[in-house]
């Protein structure tokens, strides 16, 4: 028997240079008073400040918190919901990458269901009231999170990043402007690029894949696979970014419904005990974990191989398997993505968490969707092996 499958997303999405001036239209149907969720790099470049307008043309107060400077925590979701009560605030608009738009995914929910938003983490408390309306406007091409079911915080209780997943946490609207994203300087365009092939690659293996997730899983792959490298090597090339924000909200679009693996499961612990940024995190681990799983995911692998390189002279599905990995390693390589150790972890301090690193993984239940279930053993043999992780080598 087939699995019968559900398929969420936004209700609405305005894609396309110069998107974001579609907003005030967009907003004024939602509500009159807007949270803005944004952080300081995006204030000093300006966009706060086009929002503002845009918002104010229409007729939108605006109030204002501007402090998800980095990976959100439980933190920034109360002081952001303090903001989002005192001002009356009807809207929340999230301008920025992941951290903002997850911590403005956790005020919209919480605004009308109220508690601890650790307490929604697993399906332990469940929303039962519609959240105030969300507009997403990512700045990045990474995270997809304009597009998803998920939001990613970290307990500043127990250094736990809590994942969590239901639908009070899907935008209402996403814009997506590439010509938004050409502000982001190397290093988080690389990092956020693969954060968007972790995605893809995941969402396309997942145990709980489905042929509509495969469809924008396959897709976001080719366009990343095509065009992260121009956007890396000149931000300024408007077609790349424009085809890697496309690949972004597929990929975001794909894992949202399909779900993220074992990458995403190990991923999280590394953030929260070391405050290695999300994509980067992510990267570190993704051949290994590939390596790890391949046998198990030997036919999804030959098809991205066949799809990445399709130039190559290959014939087997092993044989395609294998140049899927190693694309994606040389990939990692060309965009200087580091080991752990590189990142500057030190030996004794993973000696002194990976066995706790490991259950955290697991407890996530991201790694129950890759097709080789890892022990608790195997996790923490994974994060030795991607200590001193070779990019380079074949």
């Amino acid at each position: 028997m087939s699995q019968i499958s559900k398929f969420e997303l936004p209700e609405k999405i305005v894609y396309g240079q110069d998107a974001l001036s579609k907003l005030g239209e967009t907003a004024a149907e939602l509500g009159k008073k807007a949270l803005v969720v944004s952080d300081r790099i995006m204030e000093k470049v300006g966009y706060v400040a086009r929002v503002e307008k845009e918002l104010a043309d229409k007729g939108i107060a605006c109030s204002f918190y501007l402090d998800a400077n980095t990976e959100p925590t439980d933190l920034f979701v109360d002081d952001a919901l303090k903001i989002c009560k005192d001002g009356g605030c009807d809207l929340v608009v999230a301008i920025g990458g992941g951290s903002c738009i997850d911590t403005a995914k956790a005020v919209a929910a919480l605004a009308t269901n109220g508690g601890y938003i650790g307490d929604y983490m697993g399906g332990k408390t469940m929303a039962k009231e519609l959240p105030l309306p969300l507009i997403a406007i990512p700045t990045t091409s990474g995270t997809g999170s304009e597009v998803t079911n998920v939001t990613i915080i970290a307990s500043t209780k127990d250094d736990v990043k809590m994942m969590i997943k239901q639908k009070a946490f899907l935008p209402r609207v996403a814009i997506v402007d590439p010509l938004l994203t050409m502000t982001s300087p190397k290093g988080v365009t690389a990092a956020t690029g693969i954060d968007a092939l972790c995605h893809a690659v995941e969402a396309h293996i997942s145990r709980k894949a489905q042929p509509i997730t495969s469809t924008f899983a396959l897709s976001a792959i080719s366009l990343i696979t095509s065009n992260l490298k121009a956007a890396y090597d000149d931000g300024n090339n408007r077609e790349a970014r424009e085809k890697m924000s496309l690949a972004s909200m597929e990929a975001g679009t794909a894992f949202s419904n399909a779900s993220v693996t074992l990458v995403h499961g190990m991923s999280r612990p590394i953030g929260a005990l070391f405050h290695v940024p999300h994509g980067v995190s992510n990267a570190m681990l993704l051949p290994a974990v590939l390596e790890f799983t391949r046998t198990e995911a030997l036919e999804k692998l030959a098809e991205i191989g066949r799809l990445i390189a399709p130039e190559a002279d290959l014939m087997t599905d092993d044989e395609w398997a294998d140049k899927a990995i190693s694309e994606i390693k040389a990939l990692c390589g060309y965009l200087g993505i580091p080991n752990m150790k590189g990142w500057g972890i030190k030996k004794e301090d993973l000696e002194k968490y990976v066995s706790k690193m490991a259950t955290d993984a697991i407890a996530s239940g991201s790694p129950g969707n890759t097709p080789r279930v890892p022990s608790h053993e195997e996790v923490a043999e994974l994060y030795w092996k991607c200590f001193d992780y070779d990019f380079s080598k074949e």
